[in-house]
């Protein structure tokens, strides 16, 4: 019997180092998929439409919720971010774990609406290092990145309600501290009940 899939939800305040360490975690677990979200903020340099993002304008995006197309959505940094029901549904029912970096909105809107998943914060080590950071990306301007640091001290706090919390300060480390998130998560007596259970007569 197929086991559902897992749903990883991960938020962080822009900065902590989130879509790194999601790229990381697909090298090391290949069977992993990412859930792509719609956007209407632009493409940053190197983001691929389809693969980063699903990129659409404004009057798109506020059709497709109008049509109860999403999970979840919300507006964040003045742009829009929408979570497909369609692939959430989907991937549970086909046994795909996926990874779900959204902001703490989201999450949350996720965690209100019943959505089974498993909730991870990325931390940033002191607010001065999320500031360096962001200035090192060089592809903000010091209002936004001003805007950015001031929506992480409101987001942070968000971070009590989340199944797990990882300080991201030694990169290296909070990867082996997701992978064995990740790793118990697949061994819950529930998971493993609903794939093999009735071999064992234990369902």
């Amino acid at each position: 019997m197929k086991r559902p899939g897992i749903l990883y939800i991960i938020s962080a305040p822009s900065g902590a180092g989130k879509t790194t360490l999601c790229r990381e975690l697909l090298d090391i677990f290949p069977e992993l998929r990412h859930s792509i979200s719609f956007t209407t903020r632009k493409a940053r340099p190197g983001e691929i439409d389809g693969k980063d993002y699903f990129f659409v304008d404004r009057e798109k995006f506020l059709r497709m919720a109008e049509n109860g197309e999403f999970a979840e959505w919300a507006e964040v940094h003045g742009n829009l971010y929408g979570t497909s029901l369609k692939t959430l549904e989907e991937s549970r029912s086909d046994g795909i774990d996926l990874i779900l970096d959204i902001d703490c909105q989201g999450a949350a809107k996720l965690k209100a609406s019943k959505v089974q998943g498993v909730n991870i914060f990325i931390l940033p080590p002191s607010f001065s290092e999320l500031k360096r950071r962001l200035e090192s990306r060089n592809s903000d301007s010091k209002d936004v990145i001003d805007r950015r640091v001031a929506n992480a001290a409101s987001e942070i706090p968000e971070a009590r309600w989340y199944d797990y919390i990882i300080v991201n300060d030694q990169f290296s480390k909070a990867v082996e501290e997701l992978k064995s998130i990740i790793i118990a998560e697949r061994l819950r007596t529930g998971i493993i009940i609903d794939s093999i259970g009735s071999e064992f007569n234990i369902n």
